[in-house]
């Protein structure tokens, strides 16, 4: 058995949740943060049997879309003044974890 850590931009997250469970996977969403653009993402975790990992990475890189997002930010030119700027930065698809579980139980 693997345990799946997958975060996922929160415009994926909805697309993401209901695809794994009409595939019966059984998913805990949990809200989370990026630290590089401090935005919303959702962590899931899935206990997943060996023989169905690469379904539900499947189905996840399959609802998780890249896209590119401005980010602002500012230059200081040598007379001291600051230039607002914009750099295009790719966000988006999805971080796997896949994790070996020793023992698993449900009370």
């Amino acid at each position: 058995m693997k345990l799946l850590l997958a975060i996922v931009n929160n415009d994926d997250a909805h697309s993401v949740n209901s695809n794994l469970s009409k595939e019966g996977f059984f998913v805990t969403k949990i809200s989370s943060t990026g630290g590089f653009l401090m935005s919303g993402n959702s962590t899931f975790l899935l206990g997943v049997e060996d023989d169905r990992v690469e379904k539900a990475i499947e189905v996840i890189h399959a609802h998780s879309k890249k896209r590119v997002q401005n980010v602002p930010y500012d230059i200081s030119c040598h007379s001291g003044n600051v230039i607002p700027a914009v750099n295009k930065v790719t966000v988006g698809g999805a971080t796997v974890f896949v994790l070996n579980v020793e023992d698993c139980r449900h009370l």
